[in-house]
């Protein structure tokens, strides 16, 4: 299994106490360390990538925005440090490059370290910590560059992908499906958002609801995938839904994140389909590095 990561990563600066701060890549680190992982750097994308899905003003904005020195503020938590837009256009870089490297053979299975987050990216607006929609790029390179027709894009993260589904909202060849608690921010995620072709799933999820609730809400998704067959699958792996995360208000277990891995895995196994999973969220470091230390275990496990 290949996992693509960067120091650039970690020259991302937040003000002193944000949640998403770079020592996350330390906890990530840990809980890799010793499994049979071939990693590799994380290239710079190219701003024609971003191109697939922002606008040409809205990369300029950004780019514009980096300070030379200090910090930045683009709203009350998503920060800009001297070192945001190389770390913002590698995260980029490495989904593209795990989704070519899947998709040519090299594995069937990657793992993107990274951060910024991107699911939270909208269109035009930078929020939640978040510059790019990193997995909604990945999934028009493997559409647009690779010639699928079929990609499914998966989200576990506690709060609501609502930038992967405003990028991917008019995207018919996208099966986005994600589970979150609601309410939470960003305040979308409910039931009845279904994109323009009925290809979007949100599955809402009370707080305090624990692993039960999540593959009574997962299991038939799943199968519904499975007849569908999709050429890839896309994991925007959010681990704050744990039940030891200061962001949220969900009881999963790290069992229960084994649970959901294997279940994609197991899909993507029957599918002859590749996994690109590539970490969002997940706060607290010691549930953090666990989390990620099982899902790339099962993911390595069930894809050799």
């Amino acid at each position: 299994m290949l996992v693509f990561s960067d120091g650039a990563f970690a020259r991302h600066l937040v003000p002193e106490g944000h949640p998403e701060r770079p020592e996350r890549m330390a906890a990530v680190a840990r809980g890799l360390a010793g499994l049979e992982l071939e990693t590799r750097p994380a290239p710079l994308a190219s701003e024609a990538e971003l191109l697939r899905c922002h606008p040409a003003d809205y990369v300029a904005r950004v780019k514009a925005a980096v300070p030379a020195a200090g910090l930045r503020a683009i709203d009350g938590d998503t920060w800009l440090s001297p070192g945001s837009w190389e770390a913002g256009l590698c995260a980029v870089g490495g989904a593209c490059a795990a989704v070519d490297a899947v998709l040519g053979g090299e594995a069937r299975a990657a793992f993107v370290a990274a951060r910024p987050p991107g699911h939270h990216a909208e269109a035009a607006v930078a929020m939640g910590f978040c510059l790019f929609g990193t997995v909604a790029i990945a999934a028009k390179r493997a559409l647009d560059h690779h010639r699928l027709t079929r990609v499914a894009v998966l989200d576990f993260d506690v709060h609501h992908g609502n930038g992967t589904q405003d990028l991917l909202w008019d995207e018919a060849r996208v099966r986005f499906v994600s589970s979150q608690q609601m309410p939470l921010f960003p305040g979308t995620g409910y039931a009845d958002e279904r994109g323009a072709h009925g290809q979007i799933t949100n599955l809402p999820l009370n707080a305090g609801s624990d692993g039960r609730a999540m593959w009574a809400a997962w299991a038939p998704e799943l199968e519904r995938l499975r007849a569908w067959k999709p050429e890839l699958i896309l994991i925007s792996a959010g681990f704050d839904a744990h039940i030891e995360d200061p962001l949220g208000g969900l009881g999963w277990t790290t069992a229960d994140f084994v649970r959901l891995t294997r279940a994609i895995a197991d899909l993507a196994a029957g599918c002859g389909a590749g996994v690109v999973s590539c970490l969002e969220g997940g706060y607290d470091p010691g549930a953090l590095e666990d989390t990620v230390r099982a899902h790339v275990s099962e993911l390595s496990r069930t894809l050799r």
